[in-house]
Formats: C-alpha cells, sequence, structure tokens
C-alpha cells in the first residue's frame, strides 16, 4: 500500500454522488438521506485511503464521482472530509445536531462505519484482531502472483493488444465506460495486464457484486471443512422460532437468489447497510417472506448477507469467522491484497464492500478453472464448481443466467458453452472460460446510469484472439514437424553417417524455410 501523504487532510469538496432513481425499501426522509451521503462519503474515503493506498485527487476521480444520482442533492452540501491519518479515521459532518458520520479503519477488517449517530467513542465497539493473520510467505504460489515478473507470450500478447487498448479508450466497448484494469490468464499464465492511470496490480478497488462470488467461495471452502451443508437450514436464531417459515431457507436457496424473502422493489439496494452503519441482522435477516423458497429468482443483496451470517453462526466463535476466509483460502491462493468489510457488529459485508485487485480476482477465476485445487491442496470440494455454475431451479426472466452467486454467460453470441462469471457494479468482472481454460478479469469506474461495458463483446473479442494465437502455434508447431520429416529424408536419401554431415543437412533445410536451430 502506498504510503499515507499527510496525517490530517482535508478533502475538497469530493465529487457529486449519484444514485439510481428507486431507492431501498421504507422510503427516506431529507435527515436519512444527508446522513447516508456522508456515510457514502466516510467510507469510500477511508477504503480508498487506507486499503487501496488512493491519492485525494484519485479518490475523487475514482470513488466519489459516477454513482448514485439520488444522494446528490445531499452530497453536494456535504463539507470536506476530515482524515486523521494516524488513527486512520474518516468524519464528515453533514447535521448541527448530530454527530458527523465516521469510518475507521483496522488491518483485516478495512473500514468500518458507526451507525448513524453514533459519537467517536463508538469506536470502542468496533471488532479487532488480536494477532492479524498476516501472510508471511513469498508471493510465489501462482504465475499470477505480485512478486511473480509476468512473461508474457509473444502469440498471445500481439494479439491481445487489440481488445486490450480497445478496453481502455472509453469508446470501443460502451460510450463513456472507463476500464481501470484488465488481466487476461490462459492456462495459469497472465497473457495480457493493462492498468489505468493510478492503478498498478497492487492497488484494490472494491469489487462491489463480484463480492457475492467471493462469498461463495467463502462458503465452498466452509463446505469442505465440514462447516456447513447446503441443503440444511440457514440457521439464523432469530428465524428459529415458534411459528417463523424462514427456518427451513436453506443455504442453497439463498445462494442461487431464491429466498423467497422480501426485499423491496430492487433487492440490490441495501443502503442501511452500505452507507448508514447498519447491521446486517438488524437489516438484512429482517425481512418476511414473500414466496416458497427454492420457487423464485429475486437478486439480492440480503440472501448472500444471510448466507454469511448464518455460517458465522455455525461456527459459534467470532475470532474464527473472523480468520476464516484469509486462513483457509485467499492466503492459500496468495490473494493478498483482498480484505473483506465488515459491519460494528463483526458481520462481513460480503454482497459488495470488499476490496481486491485485479490479479487477486484472476486467482479466484483461476482456482475454479483448477475444480477447486490449488497445488496439491483441496480448497473446494468436489462438485462446488459444477454447483455455482449451473442453473438453479429458479431463474431471472431474460437475459443471463443464474447459477450460486455467480452469472451464466448463456445469452452471449460466441461465446463458449459453459462459461461463467462474476459481476459487480460499476463495470467489475471476471469471466470464467473452461473451455479454453481463461480468466478474463475487467475493472472500472464506469457512470451508474451511463453506458454499461459490454463485457459479452469484450469476452468474445479476448477469446478470439487467444484462439488465433492457439491456431498460430499450432500451425508452427505442424510446419515444424513436416519440416523434421523432410531433414530426416534428406538424411536418408544422401546416406549421411557422420554427427557433422547431419548437422550440415539439417541447417541447410533450415535455411530454406527462413528458420535457425
Amino acid at each position: 500500500m502506498r504510503a499515507v501523504r499527510k496525517c490530517l487532510v482535508s478533502l475538497s469538496a469530493l465529487a457529486a454522488v449519484a444514485m439510481p432513481a428507486i431507492a431501498e425499501e421504507g422510503g427516506t426522509t431529507r435527515a436519512l438521506e444527508d446522513a447516508l451521503a456522508a456515510g457514502y462519503k466516510a467510507s469510500f474515503t477511508c477504503s480508498a485511503l487506507f486499503t487501496a493506498g488512493q491519492t485525494p485527487a484519485e479518490i475523487r476521480q475514482n470513488e466519489l464521482s459516477g454513482i448514485y444520482p439520488d444522494y446528490q442533492r445531499s452530497f453536494d452540501k456535504l463539507p470536506d472530509a476530515v482524515i486523521d491519518a494516524a488513527r486512520k479515521t474518516v468524519s464528515v459532518t453533514y447535521s448541527t445536531s448530530m454527530p458527523p458520520r465516521i469510518a475507521a479503519w483496522r488491518p483485516g477488517f478495512g473500514c468500518t462505519q458507526l451507525p448513524v449517530g453514533a459519537e467517536e467513542g463508538a469506536l470502542n465497539f468496533l471488532p479487532r484482531f488480536a494477532a492479524w493473520p498476516e501472510f508471511s510467505g513469498e508471493d510465489r504460489g501462482s504465475a499470477i502472483g505480485s512478486n511473480v515478473k509476468v512473461q508474457l507470450r509473444i502469440e498471445e500478447a500481439e494479439r491481445l493488444e487489440a481488445p486490450v487498448s480497445f478496453a481502455f479508450d472509453e469508446r470501443s466497448y460502451g460510450n463513456g465506460t472507463r476500464t481501470s484494469a484488465v488481466v487476461v490468464v490462459k492456462d495459469g499464465q497472465v497473457v495480457a495486464e493493462r492498468y489505468a492511470r493510478g492503478i498498478d496490480h497492487e492497488t484494490p478497488q472494491r469489487t462491489w457484486s463480484v463480492a457475492k462470488s467471493i462469498t461463495a467461495t467463502i462458503l465452498g471452502a466452509a463446505r469442505r471443512n465440514g462447516h456447513i451443508d447446503l441443503d440444511y437450514p440457514a440457521v439464523i436464531a432469530d428465524w428459529n422460532n415458534g411459528a417463523d417459515p424462514r427456518r427451513e431457507i436453506t443455504l442453497r436457496d439463498l445462494l442461487q437468489m431464491a429466498s423467497g424473502l422480501d426485499s423491496g422493489e430492487t433487492g440490490s439496494r441495501t443502503d442501511r447497510i452500505y452507507f448508514g452503519g447498519g447491521r446486517v441482522v438488524d437489516q438484512a435477516a429482517s425481512k418476511v417472506m414473500e414466496v416458497k423458497p427454492g420457487t423464485r429468482f429475486k437478486y439480492s443483496n440480503n440472501d448472500t448477507l444471510i448466507a454469511m451470517r448464518s455460517f458465522r453462526e455455525s461456527l459459534g466463535t467470532d475470532d474464527s469467522y473472523h480468520r476464516f476466509p484469509y486462513e483457509k483460502l485467499l492466503h492459500k491462493i496468495g490473494a493478498v491484497h483482498t480484505t473483506l468489510e465488515v459491519d460494528w457488529n463483526g458481520d462481513f459485508i460480503s454482497s459488495s464492500q470488499v476490496w481486491s485487485t485485479a490479479r487477486d480476482l484472476a486467482r479466484i477465476g483461476q482456482l475454479y478453472l483448477q475444480d477447486g485445487m490449488w497445488g496439491n491442496e483441496r480448497l473446494l470440494p468436489e462438485g462446488w464448481v459444477e454447483f455455482v455454475s449451473s442453473p438453479g431451479p429458479a431463474q431471472p426472466l431474460s437475459g443471463a443466467g443464474y447459477g450460486a452467486q455467480f452469472w451464466l454467460m448463456n445469452d452471449a453470441e460466441g461465446i463458449p458453452a459453459g462459461t461463467y462469471y462474476m459481476a459487480g457494479n460499476r463495470g467489475q468482472y471476471v469471466v470464467i472460460v473452461p473451455s479454453m481454460n481463461a480468466v478474463i478479469v475487467r475493472r472500472g469506474y464506469d457512470v451508474i446510469g451511463g453506458a454499461r461495458f459490454d463485457i459479452n463483446a469484450f469476452t468474445r473479442d479476448v477469446l478470439l484472439s487467444l484462439q488465433a494465437a492457439d491456431d498460430a502455434r499450432a500451425e508452427e508447431a505442424a510446419q515444424r514437424e513436416q519440416i523434421e520429416l523432410e531433414i530426416q529424408a534428406t538424411i536418408d536419401a544422401r546416406r549421411a553417417r557422420s554427427d557433422r554431415a547431419k548437422d550440415a543437412i539439417r541447417a541447410e533445410i533450415l535455411e530454406k524455410y527462413g528458420l535457425e536451430e
């Protein structure tokens, strides 16, 4: 992480935020809108500065522009965010009668917001590791490692130059889209990698809903370690009472976005948790049942959050829960620049609030290509890859299909069957292509409400380039085989016996084709 340049700074009026017109369930008052806008500014500034090491200018450009329009009025009147680099806190004042919104950074937890109305003294209640499980080894677990010098294959590099460059031109794959990173992995090797200014292979960005796929991967590791069962009810203590029908909802239902629970008009807006400092148990786990579990697909942040809460309750000890993603999964695959943020109650907000690098996401994609194996160790149970990449019984009414916290690229012309992907707000994508043993990562800062990055077209163009490289390599191998046959036939025809004579014939034939030994 780049060093924070000043101990105490005030960010000048950070750019206006934008949010879709549809707000989350329950509506909001002006006072709450002001509080949520301040929480947004505090939390994103905190994470971008202390987790990602961005400068104030980069934070304004990347994190605090192009977001949700329905908070813009409140956001515009906010004062500068006050950053205390020594204590690693960010506060934003929004009212003369209420405390400022405060976010604080701690190792392994990233930045956590205090709830609306909480005073600074409440920081003492935030969860902390007694000893953060630092990654102590060299980051050389794969060819995607941060300390590994990337040596690009010439054939792929040449052919991928066009689509990768076009991804950054803000035009070819969506007018106004802003790509921050592209990583392409083929056969476990990085074959293309490029970053926007101010971003590199060790710069984490918020994953947004790509975090849902990371959650599924963590829960896969939990299944491998015997902590959960897909078809056992998601045991949330608050649901296990009397006539409550929610006790029958399974982890399978939750992961397939088929819980049947109410999540408002749009399940993708959980602002009171994301920006309001609300607890998962108060917000996500409090909804009533609308339809029978397993019978309706509805994309919902709450389903992901409840699944992780269920895992926490199954473990019983918070320290084990907080360490698990790092010790049993992320650090094992060298994803050492990934941080899962929590609410002030210690629940992972892993439907969106995860910060990760493009290479770390490529590692997770590679883990799926390797059927959950990393080296000689099985991290995900057998059958888990098939589970997340197969359509659930309840599917979206149109567009891409859905597996278990992964989307299916089954609506894209020219994409090989079996391709599936992680997707998140502002253009975060990790595409896994088993048939070509490839992973494609695209990170972005696209404007919500503006053009979407055309991941289908980009994936198709990248795969065409990879196929062309494979074809060229195969053609070259076939030509070389024919040349070897010609060399041997010439040796036989001339009855060459000595090594010197054979070497002379070899050099002669190779020169004929413009080749060298």
